[in-house]
């Protein structure tokens, strides 16, 4: 089975029976998540069912509800960006949250492919320990 396919078939059961949680998470409850970005570029769908536009200020979270508004911030630099959540992931281990290609540029952190982030999620931060 391709990787493109195994992609798609674990967006799928995220989503069934209308329930959206990933492996292992809870929604996101009240608090703040810090933690490491990537960014991806993945052509054919999302998890929640839209076309993929890598410019596109878009994101993957493993619980957000699809449509929420995220503030990502890059904590090396300062610069940050608003990101709609259209998608599930990231599937690797640390990481909290995997970015569009456009987000990324914004975000300074197209070379190095990763970055230490704060989110936070409609005015709301989420849970997770970030240093001060």
């Amino acid at each position: 089975m391709s990787s493109k396919f195994r992609y798609a078939a674990l967006a799928v059961a995220f989503t069934a029976a209308g329930a959206v949680y990933s492996v292992g998470t809870k929604p996101a409850e009240a608090g703040t998540q810090c933690g490491r970005a990537s960014w991806y570029k993945l052509g054919g769908r999302t998890a929640s069912g839209e076309r993929n536009n890598p410019g596109a200020l878009t994101a993957a979270h493993r619980s957000l509800p699809f449509g929420t508004r995220v503030r990502v911030e890059n904590l090396k630099n300062g610069k940050y960006v608003v990101v709609r959540i259209n998608d599930r992931g990231p599937f690797v281990g640390g990481r909290v949250i995997d970015v569009s290609r456009a987000a990324a540029q914004q975000l300074g952190m197209m070379s190095s492919g990763t970055a230490k982030v704060r989110i936070v999620a409609d005015g709301k931060e989420l849970r997770g320990a970030c240093p001060a």
